[in-house]
């Protein structure tokens, strides 16, 4: 009987610790739920989307909707901690757990999707080209062929051109730097001729120095932006899907695209349809 006994309590401690180990596998959802907490990392140089502002806070399409999506799963304002999340270090940041999600103007590719999950989209753009404004020798991208092009590290967009332009032409011709908000400088000072990423991105930028920079307005892409969750949570990717389709249909995406990009905003006619798998 003692024996047995002993038997039992190891098989219930066994269970427990069972139990905490696999505490980390728990949806987004769940953790929303009970925590009351989520972390999100989002661009904090993106006009427009993702921008830490003087006072500290954080403004943008994106942001508000992170703040709505994680309303929608049961945390307040107050409880969000926004993390910077550059380009390169997205799925790094989410596979090792150091954000819940990522909503920083983040394409949905079946590449990405081999490491993280995506709910969405929310919104759909296409890669373009922001000039100098007195600049006229640019005008689609096979202007590009024979330029200097700024990109961000970690970015689907340098790889495109690289791609369609070839080895030769990405090393002698492409610069890329963490963010997009640090080719800006190389741009206004003649060091590089374009910078080539998604239209809405751009045209935040362009919206922020009214005669500096000029959108070419030729989208040679489709690039849809989702939210990226851990691998395999698909209650936490369900949640967001719910979220974001809840997003759309009570006018807070109409609204907030008009307050984050002004007269940009207008080119956005109808929200995407969320795609479930």
């Amino acid at each position: 009987m003692r024996f047995g006994a002993g038997l039992l309590a190891l098989a219930a401690l066994a269970t427990g610790l069972t139990a905490c180990g696999n505490s980390g596998t728990d949806s987004i959802a769940d953790k929303a739920k009970n925590d009351k907490k989520l972390v999100v990392g989002i661009k904090i140089d993106q006009p427009g989307w993702g921008l830490k502002k003087p006072d500290g806070s954080y403004g943008g399409f994106d942001v508000d909707v992170a703040k709505y999506v994680a309303q929608e799963l049961g945390v307040p304002e107050s409880g969000i901690t926004f993390k910077e999340a550059q380009s390169a270090n997205r799925e790094p940041f989410i596979q090792q757990g150091q954000v819940d999600m990522v909503v920083a103007t983040y394409s949905i590719t079946d590449e990405r999707k081999k490491k993280i999950s995506f709910a969405g989209p929310y919104l759909i753009t296409g890669q373009d080209i922001l000039v100098r404004a007195d600049d006229t020798s640019i005008t689609d991208v096979e202007s590009l062929k024979d330029k200097k092009v700024c990109g961000a590290q970690g970015s689907s967009s340098p790889k495109r051109l690289a791609d369609k332009f070839g080895a030769e032409w990405e090393s002698k011709n492409l610069t890329q730097q963490q963010g997009y908000g640090a080719c800006l400088p190389l741009l206004e000072n003649n060091q590089v001729d374009a910078i080539s990423t998604d239209a809405t991105i751009l045209a935040g930028f362009a919206a922020q120095f009214p005669g500096k920079f000029k959108l070419i307005g030729k989208p040679f892409s489709e690039e849809k932006y989702g939210i990226g969750i851990k691998m395999d949570d698909k209650a936490g990717r369900d949640a967001i899907n719910t979220a974001i389709e809840k997003f759309f249909s009570d006018g807070s995406w109409r609204k907030a695209l008009d307050a984050n990009l002004g007269e940009f905003g207008k080119y956005f006619t109808a929200p995407p349809s969320v795609e479930r798998y």
